[in-house]
């Protein structure tokens, strides 16, 4: 048995189940997503069945997504010493009922993998761009994953790939799964085209609007009113219809917005700023943990 699978076993104690869960998902990440996300249009058809709600609302407990700033995945790709972020109060970040331990072990050893939703959708290129950080994840990908390229990569890498992606328009996400150790260490970079949790917030909203396996970022946007010049690029680059400009004006949901900074990072003139958002949940900032 290689050391990595070890580690995993370990992490996971006496739950072989969720050991089990842990090493097919990874071993098989491009099919194991690939029949999750022809499965995903099903939701809609099924949507009056009260058995169907019950795994929905169980699978979203225990499967879901952070979304991230750049200037919180930036903190997370410098840190320079382990992590562990273990208590309820993490719901305030995660507001979830499982999966919300924050964990960062040896965070400097991230490994970089194709990602199997742009894979499994055929709307980019899957290379590199699913980065796993820390051990013992990293580990398990580099021992187990080379037919997805996985790849030991630098801090500094990371972050490169994430500014790029986000360039074109890809929000930053930060997963936590119950059967991959309970919490965090997987960041990638999704686009609502290609992405099988951003599918699924759509298909799960058919069933219940209150369902959603992405917990906002925890920001709001404020304008500049005069630096703005209603140009639209901001417009452009929300995937989740806060911001439109119409008549010549800015127009802003605060309730849509997941905080993601796309639109800030997009503006011309510097005309838009991220701030906390006392409404939501807390974001995932490294400085802010506690």
């Amino acid at each position: 048995m290689r050391a990595s699978t070890k580690a995993i076993m370990r992490q996971h104690r006496w739950r072989l189940d969720r050991f089990l869960h842990h090493y097919v998902y990874f071993v098989f990440y491009a099919p194991y997503v690939k029949t999750v996300a022809r499965a995903l249009p099903l939701i809609p058809r099924l949507r009056r069945s009260r058995l169907l709600r019950a795994a929905l609302e169980m699978a979203v407990a225990r499967y879901h997504a952070k979304m991230l700033s750049a200037g919180d995945a930036r903190k997370i790709l410098t840190l320079k010493q382990d992590i562990r972020h273990v208590s309820v109060k993490n719901r305030r970040i995660v507001p979830y009922r499982y999966a919300t331990r924050i964990v960062f072990q040896a965070p400097d050893q991230i490994a970089v993998m194709d990602c199997p939703c742009k894979a499994a959708y055929g709307g980019d290129t899957p290379e590199k761009c699913c980065i796993a950080v820390g051990r013992p994840v990293s580990d398990f990908w580099i021992e187990h994953c080379q037919k997805y390229h996985a790849e030991r990569i630098s801090q500094a890498r990371a972050l490169a790939i994430i500014t790029a992606y986000r360039q074109r328009g890809y929000v930053t996400q930060a997963f936590f799964k119950v059967a991959t150790g309970g919490g965090t260490g997987v960041i990638c970079n999704c686009h609502p085209n290609d992405c099988a949790a951003l599918q699924a917030n759509r298909h799960l909203r058919t069933v219940d609007p209150h369902l959603c396996m992405t917990a906002v970022a925890g920001y709001r946007v404020v304008q500049a009113p005069d630096r703005c010049t209603a140009c639209g690029a901001c417009a452009e680059q929300c995937h989740f219809d806060a911001v439109h400009v119409a008549g010549g004006r800015w127009h802003y949901d605060q309730t849509a917005c997941m905080g993601c900074e796309l639109c800030v990072e997009h503006c011309p003139n510097g005309a838009l700023e991220l701030v906390l958002d006392p409404e939501k949940p807390r974001p995932l900032d490294m400085d802010g943990l506690g």
